[in-house]
């Protein structure tokens, strides 16, 4: 079985850091990492991600204070400079290849809320 936790979210205040963590166990090859926020009654927007060689997407709105990592099948995204519109649940998507498939499959976390005061 697959499973793919996050960590790190919390309370900050405005200009402040956290550092997140998403980690998947279980037999795969790692495709692609990424993150995405949702907040109450929108959708999940992307906010970066990390495919298998190492080409990297960010939002706009995070570009310069964001930094996505990948080390194996955890992936780690560095917030720096956070503002009140980064407050959301984040969620890992980890697009993985179990053994004897063909194709990718999504894999999500559960999320891992991030509040930014102002």
């Amino acid at each position: 079985q697959v499973q793919v936790a996050e960590s790190g979210g919390g309370l900050v205040q405005a200009g402040g850091s956290l550092r997140l963590s998403c980690e998947a166990s279980g037999s795969f090859t790692v495709i692609a990492m990424g993150w995405y926020r949702q907040i109450p009654g929108n959708e999940r927007e992307l906010i970066a991600d990390i495919s298998a060689d190492g080409s990297i997407r960010y939002a706009d709105p995070v570009k310069g204070r964001f930094t996505i990592a990948r080390d194996e099948a955890t992936s780690h995204l560095k917030m720096n400079a956070l503002k009140p519109d980064d407050t959301g649940t984040y969620h890992c998507k980890e697009s993985l290849r179990t053994p004897g498939k063909r194709n990718a499959t999504n894999y999500w976390g559960r999320g891992t809320l991030v509040t930014v005061s102002s």
